[in-house]
């Protein structure tokens, strides 16, 4: 008999749900003898992977929660009870096993428990929205190949309720559990009515022979300035069978060259027995480069990425399993800045300086795809960006979105779900000591650990959002996530090589070893250090408020925010009618000026573009708007100066002040308003362009503070012999002021400050001036 290919199956089509108290049939049932139809009610196609409300929106049976107000008139968990969104999920799927063969169905997540159901024969998930789950299901498939699956799920255990007033995270219900916690809404999100209950991740199938490879652990080391390199490599292996498995391991990388010719770099095969029913930690002799390919972040080079496969073949069977990873050749060095008290961070040996933005996720639905990832992700790459935090209240983000931060270059902040917000702070103080069951926090940062440690992308682990994990979850991640003193510092020397094996041939005494750990956002490096809450601020700035030294007093910002309204064509995508009304202005008796916004837009959480106390606008600057695409033109005038401004403040004081600045946020996970650069449906803000233009490696700008010119120079390389060519003109096309100044010396890494422009004076200056900076490369 023919059995099923080696490999992994995806199980992401033919999905069918129902809610559980419309479902007349049990689990049992419905694999063997009652099996639903996709015409049959209450049954409905299913969006796997996804979340319950994803699938109602589909099937229409609720309105589009981005849309308009329509949210508030979809139940709320809070007012329904969890049973509203238990829901059923049901799908088909077709596998036969040959002699020796195995099989497990795998959950990479769901959201929040449930139960499995297999042709009859039951299984368990346990709680927690971030861990992985794997049911050998071997003995459980029908002789025939074809194989009934059901599986009830169920919403979080605390939900909440989101109090009249909104508030950053509900009523922080939401915290007590090891789940998303955006969900019960924040100051730029709507509530999520279902909490992002569903199969909200990949179903799979892994076929295998009589052994399983479990997790490989990839780790570089280089020596010789980077001349030199290993690879180190260490895989959990699983013997299926009640026999001794004598096995053959093999690893080969390779990469692709130019003309589409792929290179195998390295094949070495080992020999070892597993003994039967058993699971051993192995560590294949370290592989040998010679001048490697490196994986460098955006904008400092190019991301070089090796294809290792490990292979186990067993004797008498052959090829039992195989596992694949893209791995790039680089190492991230991190550390306090005594002369900026910023976190500052190294790739392979050369400072780099952070320019990134807060990510929150995709889609607040859960929707996730690889084509949106690629797209998201390009989008900050393309921004000239080096730098994703995930936020502490969103995601444990997903291989995929890993996989294109490898492609494009980002490196990524990971932290795990604590918020300040949900845990620890409020009135009354919430979930003080965070989630209930702290043993489930940390088995699900211990597998996200596992799931995504390979990933040259990843730079650091964060234990949350402007707030610590309680004391025993940071001592325990403290230990589980040390990092080994060869990753600390330049080290190179030959000895570290054996020791560095070390972080293989032990698991448990270096989970990672490679990344630092951070116990939170605002502290050791961030912000003032010490978690008083010193980022923002949040509203818009005059954008010369940027370049001024008491702006910001601390060395790296995680989080400083501004507005992010989209264009008119997406207002009128996403709202009815009475949301295109723009704001009205009112001049107050103090002479600051008041929008007030229509409904719709509160509720997409609009931020004005007048900064409280600011006699300013910086949309009247240009005019009092006459509509609404009047008014979204003009918005994006300011979201190009502000973002522009806000960048280029940063970078003005690099090294000498700042080792890094991360903007919140760079997109919305729904139709919101405010603190983006492509709305949700992946239309560019002006802002976008502001950062891709003050964010370039190399750059001239203007300081609005004190009218110097400036040279950024982020690139490794000093640039000689170079001139910059100013100048001003007004709106009728005269050129008030020009003036050229060659035989300049740029140094790498460097911001240079070089001459004042006298900008242009008079009785009656205009408004507004455009200035124009030329840098250009002299003949020699």
């Amino acid at each position: 008999m023919v059995g099923a290919a080696v490999g992994k199956k995806v199980l992401d089509a033919g999905w069918f749900a129902a809610r559980s108290t419309e479902v007349d049939f049990t689990g049992v049932e419905l694999t063997t003898t009652h099996p639903p139809h996709s015409d049959q009610a209450p049954w409905l196609k299913a969006v796997v992977p996804g979340t319950v409300l994803a699938t109602l929106v589909k099937n229409k049976l609720v309105p589009d929660p981005f849309y308009g107000l329509e949210n508030e008139s979809i139940l709320d968990i809070a007012d329904s009870g969890r049973e509203y969104y238990t829901f059923w999920f049901f799908t088909t799927f077709e596998c036969k096993l040959s002699t020796n063969q195995h099989v497990d169905l795998n959950f990479r997540a769901i959201n929040y428990s449930a139960e499995v159901y297999l042709n009859g024969h039951k299984e368990v998930l346990p709680k927690g929205m971030f861990r992985r789950h794997s049911i050998d299901i071997t003995h459980i498939l029908n002789p025939d190949g074809e194989n009934l699956l059901a599986v009830l799920v169920y919403p979080p255990d605390h939900p909440g309720r989101i109090p009249p007033e909104g508030g950053q995270g509900g009523d922080h219900e939401i915290g007590k559990d090891v789940a998303a916690q955006y969900v019960e809404g924040w100051d730029w999100m709507a509530p999520i009515r279902d909490r992002n209950t569903g199969i909200w991740d990949e179903v799979s199938l892994s076929i295998t022979g009589p052994v399983k490879i479990v997790d490989p652990h990839l780790v570089s080391s280089f020596f010789d300035n980077y001349k030199r390199a290993y690879l180190n490599t260490t895989v959990e292996l699983v013997n299926k069978s009640d026999s001794v498995a004598e096995c053959s391991l093999t690893i080969q990388v390779g990469t692709e060259l130019e003309g589409d010719v792929y290179l195998v770099v390295h094949l070495q095969t080992q020999q070892l027995s597993i003994p039967a029913g058993s699971s051993v930690q192995y560590t294949l002799p370290e592989l040998f480069f010679y001048k490697p390919n490196l994986w460098w972040p955006n904008g400092m080079g190019k991301q070089s990425l090796y294809d290792v496969e490990i292979t186990v073949n067993v004797e008498n069977h052959g090829e039992s399993d195989s596992w694949s990873q893209h791995f790039g050749f680089r190492k991230i060095e991190s550390y306090i800045d005594s002369n900026t008290g910023g976190r500052l961070f190294k790739v392979n040996g050369k400072p780099i300086f952070i320019r990134g933005g807060n990510w929150i996720l995709s889609d607040g639905l859960l929707r996730l795809s690889k084509k949106r990832y690629e797209t998201d992700i390009k989008f900050h790459a393309d921004m000239n960006f080096n730098m994703m935090r995930c936020w502490g209240g969103g995601l444990a983000e997903r291989p995929d979105f890993y996989h294109y931060c490898d492609i494009y270059g980002l490196l990524v902040w990971q932290e795990f779900w604590i918020t300040g917000d949900c845990d620890g702070r409020g009135d009354p103080v919430s979930n003080p000591n965070g989630p209930l069951d702290h043993d489930l926090f940390l088995l699900c940062a211990r597998d996200t650990v596992k799931l995504l440690r390979n990933h040259p992308s990843l730079a650091l682990w964060v234990g949350g959002n402007e707030q610590v994990p309680p004391e025993d979850i940071n001592t325990a991640l403290k230990k589980d996530l040390q990092l080994h003193p060869y990753f600390e510092t330049s080290m190179d020397c030959e000895h570290s090589l054996k020791d560095i094996c070390r972080i293989l041939k032990d698991p448990s005494q270096y989970l990672d070893g490679t990344r630092i750990y951070v116990q939170g956002s605002l502290w050791d490096g961030f912000a003032n250090g010490k978690g008083d809450f010193t980022d923002g601020p949040y509203e818009i700035q005059n954008p010369e408020n940027f370049f001024k030294d008491d702006f910001y007093n601390y060395g790296f910002n995680p989080e400083v925010g501004s507005v992010g309204m989209p264009v008119a064509a997406t207002i009128r995508a996403t709202m009815p009618r009475e949301g295109w009304q723009i704001p009205v202005f009112k001049k107050l008796p103090d002479g600051y000026v008041e929008e007030v916004a229509n409904s719709t837009w509160v509720y997409h959480k609009y931020i004005p573009y007048s900064k409280p106390g600011s006699v300013h606008d910086q949309i009247l600057l240009y005019g009092t708007p006459k509509d609404l695409d009047d008014f979204c033109l003009k918005a994006q005038l300011a979201n190009y100066i502000q973002y522009r401004a806000l960048l280029e403040g940063w970078t003005s004081r690099m090294w000498t002040k700042y080792t890094g600045v991360l903007i919140w946020k760079t997109q919305n996970p729904w139709t919101g308003l405010r603190g983006q650069f492509y709305d949700h449906l992946l239309e560019q803000t002006a802002g976008f362009y502001g950062c891709r233009c003050a964010a370039e490696p190399i750059h001239v700008q203007l300081n609005l503070s004190t009218y110097f010119i400036e040279v950024v120079n982020t690139t490794s390389e000093e640039l000689s012999n170079v001139a910059i060519e100013v100048s001003v003109w007004d709106l009728e096309g005269a050129c008030p002021y020009y003036e050229v100044f060659e035989s300049l010396t740029m140094p790498s890494k460097r911001t240079l400050s070089t001459f004042e422009m006298k900008y242009p004076k008079s009785q009656n200056p205009s408004p507004v001036y455009f200035l124009l900076l030329k840098l250009y490369k002299m003949s020699d």
